[in-house]
């Protein structure tokens, strides 16, 4: 019977893919690094190309390899080692193998498919966008482009529906939007003649006080300066101005805040910008984004300002993981950070169930007893085992059997096979003759305490798979950050160019270094929930499921941990000594480190694509009857392989059959 996570190459491209990347072999072509190099360096990571078309996701192009426990790749073939290798029917391989050859193909359309569906914006990129989208409304309808900044915000933003519900019902939209008909006058232009101000009231000459767009109530600049700067202070509210005026639904627009408070450009005394006057620039700013309807999202990696717009088609995806320029990632669809291959709502349980006290219970029920009289939970921090429950209660008692200690003096558990045993260890101890009667027989457990004992069993297994489960989704973010803050060093404070100068080579030529790391990146990601998916996996009712997962994982987990130890610690014993690096040292570096990569991305991609389709084949096999012992598993494994594209012979290491 083939084991499911049997792996070798059915052609020559896979086997010397595989060896490569195991540094045995030379895989590839100078001419194609250079170009893969090129590209690696201009955009290392998914969305690295501010105010551009920057994409992430996942998926692999790479030929599939593997290699067994001594670290020497071994792969095999129908016709090798006499027939030691089981495979699945003929049919079944060569469906696969076609599936596996064209891989590449549906993966670089793939990677094409991601690339449009959405884009990075940079401030300066939303503000032209802003004012673009303002410009071409007030041209259409033919107002100032204060107000077709307001008419855009009521409208969330969409150009087209403005302009469409503007030629329907005029007079409504300007009702709703507070603009005065043309005829009411604009309030843009100064007084020209002396005015009283509507707060202060005092007379001013002309040209000193203006109104909002009724054109009827004036106020001076002092008066209007601090209205203005109030309002920009106390938030976003300041984008919804109304006439000072309390009887007065007139809109306050740009322009005239813009003549009072300054334009972007002017400064105060002392050479810096007007805050209020900034402030209210950035509420505009941000309402271009926040009020969009979804369609713009600010990145919510620390610190960064930039944008990302949807354009993909069909609108958000089951899992839309989007990535900016600063590589942080997260989910278009429910906010949270990056989570391919897992869903939103596994990501939301996952999250609510570490953020509950449903843990704290399970953890009092496992490592808690309850005082035998006023039943509250008890550790026990100390070792002896006399324990005293705290005030009010201060029930003494024993650790062991939950019996009443008898008072200060008492020690020593009751129980009569404890009483033995004790007995029997000090007449050993002092090689002393004595004579023990056999121990009373236990008294049987009561339903009660054979009901909590149950109970206790139950919380610690749980408890412990979810330790299992959460300490290696800790782990792998440990190991995510540390693989950012590696590529920030290499890429953003001139690490590639001293390693380039190290080397003697064009910094293009270690593009590799940052494909390696961005797929590190990847990869850290998808296997840190990985766990989550497989926390969520039931022992007794997942069974096949769980085999196949703890083969996935593990294979992607072994493989990212050679691609991380080979970019993180090979890198820095190679370029770290301060001189120069040998050429055959480099060129020996490079091809491990680029098939390395190429290896990791298709066994992460084949774990994506598994668990985004929540491993429907294994459920489908698993439901078949157990006509043989074992078929059934086999099964699951060679329909899951078909499903994921990879063969029979190319989804982990090589197994020999155990006769």
């Amino acid at each position: 019977m083939a084991s499911i996570d049997e792996t070798g190459g059915g052609n020559k491209r896979h086997r010397d893919a595989a060896a490569a990347a195991a540094g045995f072999t030379d895989a590839d072509d100078s001419g194609g690094r250079s170009k893969r190099c090129a590209a690696a360096a201009a955009a290392p990571f998914p969305g690295s190309a501010a105010g551009s078309d920057d994409s992430g996701g996942y998926g692999g192009g790479a030929d599939p390899e593997s290699a067994d426990g001594d670290g020497v790749s071994e792969y095999a073939d129908e016709e090798s080692d006499d027939g030691v290798y089981e495979y699945a029917d003929s049919e079944d391989d060569a469906a696969a193998e076609r599936s596996a050859q064209d891989a590449d193909a549906d993966a670089t359309s793939a990677s094409a498919e991601e690339e449009r569906r959405y884009v990075v914006l940079t401030e300066e990129a939303l503000r032209a966008r802003q004012e673009a989208d303002t410009a071409r409304v007030a041209e259409v309808l033919s107002v100032p482009a204060g107000a077709a900044a307001l008419l855009l915000r009521h409208f969330r933003w969409r150009v087209g529906r403005a302009q469409e519900e503007w030629f329907a019902d005029g007079p409504r939209v300007r009702a709703a939007v507070g603009l005065p008909e043309p005829e009411d006058g604009g309030g843009r232009e100064p007084a020209s003649c002396a005015r009283v101000c509507g707060i202060c009231f005092d007379e001013h000459p002309a040209g000193a006080t203006r109104a909002a767009a009724c054109g009827a109530h004036f106020f001076c600049g002092d008066c209007w300066r601090g209205y203005l700067s109030a309002a920009a202070r106390d938030g976003a509210r300041c984008l919804s101005l109304r006439c000072p005026e309390p009887s007065c639904p007139a809109a306050v627009a740009r322009e005239l805040v813009d003549a009072v408070l300054g334009r972007g450009e002017v400064v105060v005394a002392g050479g810096d910008r007007d805050p209020d006057r900034e402030r209210y620039a950035r509420f505009w700013l941000r309402s271009y984004v926040e009020e969009s309807g979804g369609r713009v999202r600010w990145c919510a990696g620390p610190g960064c300002p930039r944008a990302l717009e949807w354009v993909g088609g069909g609108g958000e995806t089951e899992f839309g993981d989007v990535f900016c320029a600063c590589r942080h990632g997260f989910c278009w669809r429910c906010g949270e950070e990056a989570h391919r291959p897992v869903s939103c709502a596994t990501v939301r349980a996952w999250l609510a169930k570490g953020r509950s006290e449903a843990e704290t219970a399970n953890w009092v029920v496992a490592h808690t007893k309850p005082c035998p009289k006023c039943r509250r939970p008890i550790e026990k921090n100390q070792g002896c085992n006399h324990m005293r429950c705290s005030p009010p209660c201060g029930h003494h008692f024993c650790w062991l059997c939950l019996q009443p200690a008898g008072g200060e003096n008492h020690y020593s558990c009751q129980d009569p096979q404890r009483v033995a045993a004790r007995a029997g260890a000090r007449a050993a101890h002092h090689r002393t003759l004595t004579l023990t009667l056999p121990p009373a027989p236990a008294p049987a457990p009561t339903p009660e305490a054979a009901a909590e004992e149950a109970k206790k069993r139950h919380a610690r297994a749980a408890l412990e798979r979810y330790l299992h489960h959460y300490e290696r989704w800790a782990a792998n973010r440990a190991s995510l950050d540390a693989a950012l803050r590696d590529t920030a060093a290499l890429l953003d404070r001139g690490g590639l160019d001293r390693m380039a100068r190290a080397a003697d080579r064009p910094a293009c030529e270690l593009g590799f270094v940052a494909e390696a790391y961005a797929q590190v990146a990847d990869g850290r990601r998808v296997l840190r929930w990985a766990h989550a998916y497989g926390y969520y996996l039931d022992p007794a009712r997942d069974a096949a499921k769980r085999a196949l997962f703890d083969d996935l994982e593990g294979q992607a987990n072994r493989w990212l941990e050679c691609l991380h130890a080979a970019a993180e610690v090979e890198r820095k014993d190679l370029f770290g000594g301060g001189g120069v690096v040998a050429v055959e040292a480099f060129k020996a570096y490079r091809e491990k480190v680029a098939n390395l990569t190429r290896v990791t991305r298709r066994f992460i991609g084949n774990l994506v694509r598994a668990f985004e389709t929540d491993l429907p084949e294994v459920v489908a096999a698993a439901a078949e009857p157990p006509s043989a012992p074992g078929r059934k598993l086999a099964a699951a494994a060679r329909s899951v392989r078909l499903f994921l594209g990879v063969g029979t012979r190319n989804l982990g290491p090589a197994r020999r059959r155990q006769d």
